[in-house]
């Protein structure tokens, strides 16, 4: 009898019969650990982001940055693209800062508007229909009509921006298409859409900016984006104070009642 258990016991049949078994365990298990680690990924990032205040003081911090001049880096969800972008008020950008930019980035250098100077400028909208994973609305790009070369030098570059931000700034100040790509926000800032757009729009108007703001997003020397970690060793080094778009949504929905009520 203790035989013929023991051949049952390790029998093709019943190995055959648990393998399946075996498969939903290994899934669960392997969840688990990606959870594990996502959550120490996160910890660690907080740990991090603690070295620059809590989440009131880094949004002031920023809007202090950006009254003085300076860039901020903005982080987005970690679940969302997962990447931080140096952004600056674009009226009071510099080339040193264009260059910068071009420097460290991903080499697409996007200038933040709205949907009044979208219609001001007559930008057209890049496609008809955005199918982009989180809908990011780009519009055709632009190149300054004039005081410009090829267009690509960061001189250029802020050449374009400070063409299309002019306050009397129309459709033939532009040539499309160029080396700078305008972004629409939406209209609600980061409390209608989490997004990097959005975000800056929201800075550089909290730190009393017209509504335009020029965005890049941080990469690593071998051409990997830069996540949380490279990103504020990035800001420690050049002196820049690093927001969250998390921590915008928590002061606008702070601060926004109590100015309404007034």
């Amino acid at each position: 009898m203790g035989e013929s258990n023991d051949i049952c016991r390790d029998s093709p049949a019943r190995v055959i019969l648990a393998a399946p078994l075996r498969v939903p365990l290994l899934k669960f298990a392997l969840v688990l650990v990606i959870h594990t680690i996502i959550d120490e990924v996160f910890t660690m990032n907080q740990i991090l982001l603690s070295d620059f205040g809590t989440p009131m003081e880094r949004v002031e911090r920023a809007l202090s940055a950006l009254r003085d001049g300076r860039g901020v880096m903005v982080l987005d969800d970690e679940n969302r693209e997962n990447e931080g972008d140096m952004i600056f008020a674009a009226e009071k950008m510099t080339v040193e800062q264009m260059a910068l930019t071009i420097r460290h980035g991903s080499g697409i250098v996007c200038l933040c508007i709205t949907e009044a100077r979208r219609q001001q400028l007559d930008l057209p909208m890049m496609v008809s229909n955005n199918t982009s994973h989180y809908g990011t609305a780009f519009t055709v790009t632009i190149e300054a009509a004039e005081g410009v070369t090829t267009g690509v030098s960061a001189q250029d570059r802020l050449t374009t921006v400070r063409a299309a931000i002019a306050d009397g700034a129309k459709p033939s100040d532009l040539h499309r298409p160029g080396h700078v790509f305008p972004l629409r926000a939406r209209p609600g800032g980061v409390l209608a859409r989490r997004g990097h757009t959005e975000a800056t729009i929201d800075l550089v108007s909290l730190a009393g900016f017209r509504p335009a703001g020029v965005l890049c997003e941080l990469t690593n020397d071998d051409g990997t984006m830069a996540r949380a970690p490279q990103v504020m060793a990035f800001a420690r080094q050049h002196g820049m104070p690093v927001v969250t778009i998390e921590d915008l949504v928590a002061y606008r929905q702070a601060h926004e009642p109590q100015e309404q009520a007034c």
